[in-house]
């Protein structure tokens, strides 16, 4: 007869451990294999062309559906987009918009300009002096609600017809969204950088310059973000009252005289040197601002 072997302690106790051993192996190799497959693929982000075709891509439909749907307009009033483009191009060369919008431009530029000035000295004052915000604070919602183009006439009126009281409007227009802005970026500073700067006795006049302007920075650009269509629509509708130059002039003009394509291309001119300046002031502040998109806070 064949004696059957009989497995010592020592053996069986090491298969076990060997079949432990090999069977915690294959449930890492799996649990590493799962883990590859789970993880997600990066997207690729998109190419210049690819974010500039995303961007227009809607607008080069607009305008197709606009020159075919008037092409053959018989209404006094709505002109196809052939003549349109076609006295836009004519006014353009001959400089008669050109200059207009020169005009326009500068005036807006400056009004900006006052408006930044303005609204960001005096909104960090109010910001960090909670007295003196307390008092004026019914003064400046009630000014920020009165229409500023209502305002455009008696402003002409009282000051004249010249280039300063144009650009003293849409630094008025633009004033308000900027100061607002800036007083929310102000009260918007961490309590304890407040506190520390009052520890270390920080200066005021650095205080301002390396602590409370720079928190403050992202909301006062997002104010003149907000402000320069403002600043756009003041511009056009201060040209209108008693002026002989400008594009609010031209359109106000065209359409005095019954130049209806003439009329469709100022105003369609406006629109597209609003959006430039637009992506424009976007451009500009993706580089002022590049260390508050690297942290990731937006």
């Amino acid at each position: 007869m064949t004696s059957a072997t009989v497995p010592t302690p020592a053996a069986t106790a090491g298969t076990q451990a060997n079949g432990t051993t090999s069977g915690t192996g294959s449930q890492r190799g799996g649990a590493s294999r799962r883990g590859q497959q789970a993880a997600p693929r990066r997207k690729k982000p998109p190419t210049a062309a690819g974010q500039l075709l995303q961007s227009t891509w809607l607008i080069v439909v607009v305008l197709v559906l606009w020159w075919v749907l008037s092409a053959k307009s018989t209404n006094f009033f709505i002109p196809s987009l052939q003549q349109i483009l076609e006295a836009l191009g004519t006014d353009l060369t001959n400089g008669v918009i050109a200059g207009g919008a020169l005009y326009s431009l500068s005036n807006l530029f400056v009004g900006l300009a006052i408006a930044v000035v303005l609204g960001v000295g005096l909104g960090l004052v109010l910001g960090e002096v909670g007295w003196l915000r307390r008092i004026v604070d019914p003064i400046i919602h009630f000014f920020r609600c009165i229409p500023q183009a209502a305002l455009v006439p008696l402003i002409i009126g009282t000051f004249g017809i010249g280039q300063g009281p144009k650009m003293g409007t849409i630094a008025f227009a633009c004033f308000w969204p900027i100061l607002l802005n800036t007083i929310d970026g102000v009260l918007g500073v961490e309590p304890t950088v407040r506190h520390f700067s009052k520890v270390y006795r920080v200066p005021k006049a650095l205080y301002f310059r390396r602590v409370v302007l720079p928190a403050a920075l992202p909301q006062i650009v997002a104010g003149v973000r907000v402000a320069l269509p403002i600043g756009i629509t003041v511009m056009v509708v201060s040209e209108m009252f008693a002026s002989i130059e400008g594009l609010g002039f031209y359109i106000l003009n065209s359409s005095a005289t019954f130049q209806v394509p003439q009329t469709w291309a100022g105003a369609l001119l406006v629109g597209v040197i609003g959006y430039i300046l637009s992506v424009l002031f976007v451009f500009a502040e993706r580089r002022l601002l590049r260390w508050y998109y690297a942290s990731g806070a937006k």
